[in-house]
């Protein structure tokens, strides 16, 4: 059996799981998050656990036994903690901006780039003189990869000067400019 999929997902304080036939919906203190699973997984909730069977040993059931309960854990998890995405921005003169709920991007090129959230995502901005960071936070941990990769398609980094929007943390590998002499 998948190693994954046998796990059972412990339920945390204010979270309740309510399974529909193939819709799981879960509601936590941070939203309410729903997800149609596929039909062959069986899907339980009895008490602070929830669990995922398969009928089959099959190849198909074996690959949506594991991946249904990660989807189901991400989406307790979303609702209890909340997920966030930092972003950072790289370079001399490029700047963000709080619009409202939104951002403006100052990132080289001619024009500022305005960024607006989708619903459910929020925008956090840290700017000191030494970095200049984005967090994107929201309950569904999907949507906020997303929206982060949206952001950072706008200037990625280039591996020159390594200017550019990138992922905290993320490396950059640098290539040598020209010979020069």
């Amino acid at each position: 059996m998948s190693r994954v999929g046998r796990m059972p997902i412990v339920l945390p304080k204010g979270v309740e799981v309510k399974v529909d036939g193939p819709a799981v919906t879960v509601k936590g203190p941070k939203g309410t998050l729903s997800r149609s699973v596929h039909l062959r997984m069986k899907v339980e909730a009895d008490g602070g656990r929830v669990t995922v069977a398969r009928p089959t040993d099959g190849r198909l059931d074996r690959s949506l036994h594991g991946l249904t309960r990660s989807l189901i854990a991400n989406m307790v998890e979303g609702v209890s903690k909340g997920y966030e995405k930092e972003l950072e921005v790289v370079g001399l003169g490029y700047r963000v901006e709080a619009a409202g709920k939104g951002l403006v991007l100052s990132v080289g090129y001619s024009h500022q780039v305005r960024v607006e959230p989708i619903e459910g995502i929020e925008f956090e901005i840290q700017s000191d003189r030494q970095r200049n960071a984005i967090k994107v936070k929201g309950i569904d941990k999907e949507v906020v990869g997303y929206v982060a990769s949206e952001i950072r398609r706008i200037k990625p980094p280039e591996p020159f000067k390594g200017k550019g929007i990138r992922y905290a943390g993320e490396t950059v590998r640098r290539k040598v400019g020209k010979a020069g002499v």
